[in-house]
């Protein structure tokens, strides 16, 4: 642990209310954040702009990956403290890095759609076609591989997996012959969609609950850290509950504007997506405990691990983080 968080943990475990901490009694911890780029994104963009993790004596970093691979080298490297993505990918380092990663809170349910050409009417139609996904093995990937299987297609026999990396790079990838299907999510599948792109319908509705978008690092880290991470939650839990709340939905917009980069109609709409029940935002960022059941299951089969049979899903998560956080948002 750096001397400065040294300070920061000594002064909060101090009995110092949060509301009382400010740059004049301690600088602000910078954690570096790494992230795709996305609507997911958004209880860090009001966390920021809202100033509840500088509040809580934090200043965070964001950088954006271009894929699943960077995104868990960069985090096993120590390139960043803290990822949010996919937490398919957190079990993934576990289970094929073997590196100790640590699950500490969920966020949304994937936000995904299946996205196809305009002249695909049905997933069997995708039968001899391409699937272009960020990575083969992780996430939405594998998700989507379960779809078309319970479909009646199977990769590698009557479609293939097409590697191509983030959301941009998959958008694009619709608007050639070589692109015919991918999953993604909002602002992009809007995009998409714009372009002339199909959806075939969310992950929720296509498959089931699914936990998607998460927090997650390596478990040593949060242990060496553990008061600077509960704030770090708490800060991001007051953030989603600021999504949710109607009385600020013009701010939500705004900010999705500008950190998107989009008009205000493609912002509103990425803000009622983030809204899905079972697709978007999930109330306080819970972990969806089903969910990752569901995820765990969906590797087994596809990706033939652990022999087929899902193992329990407690060595992958500590949400006690999050739940002393949430104690601490409580009205």
């Amino acid at each position: 642990m750096t001397l400065k968080l040294l300070l920061l943990s000594l002064f909060l475990m101090s009995g110092v209310g949060a509301q009382q901490l400010s740059a004049s009694s301690v600088e602000p911890v910078a954690l570096r954040v790494h992230v795709f780029r996305g609507a997911s994104n958004v209880p860090l963009y009001m966390g920021i702009e809202k100033g509840y993790f500088a509040r809580q004596g934090i200043k965070p970093v964001l950088s954006f990956t271009p894929n699943s691979d960077v995104l868990r080298a960069g985090l096993a490297d120590g390139k960043f403290e803290i990822a949010h993505g996919g937490v398919d990918n957190a079990v993934a380092m576990v289970e094929v890095a073997q590196k100790d990663v640590v699950i500490l809170m969920g966020g949304e349910g994937g936000m995904m759609e299946l996205l196809v050409r305009p002249e695909i009417e049905k997933i069997s139609d995708l039968k001899g076609r391409n699937f272009v996904v960020d990575a083969p093995g992780t996430a939405y990937s594998v998700l989507g591989q379960k779809i078309f299987k319970d479909a009646g297609l199977i990769a590698g026999k009557d479609y293939k997996i097409v590697p191509l990396g983030g959301s941009e790079s998959r958008t694009n990838a619709l608007s050639t012959p070589e692109g015919s299907s991918t999953m993604n999510f909002a602002p992009w599948a809007v995009i998409a969609k714009d372009r002339g792109a199909k959806s075939l319908g969310r992950t929720i509705d296509l498959y089931g609950p699914y936990q998607g978008t998460g927090m997650w690092t390596m478990r040593a880290w949060a242990q060496q850290n553990s008061v600077l991470v509960q704030r770090y939650i708490t800060a991001y839990v007051e953030a989603c509950r600021a999504v949710f709340d109607p009385a600020q939905k013009e701010l939500t917009i705004k900010v999705l504007q500008r950190e998107l980069n989009v008009d205000n109609r493609m912002a509103t709409t990425t803000y009622d997506e983030l809204l899905v029940p079972g697709s978007g935002l999930s109330r306080d960022c819970a972990f969806n405990m089903q969910g990752f059941k569901n995820l765990l299951s969906i590797r087994a089969e596809i990706l033939g691990m652990w022999g087929g049979q899902a193992p329990a899903p407690d060595k992958y998560l500590d949400l006690s983080y999050y739940q002393r956080a949430l104690e601490m948002t409580r009205p």
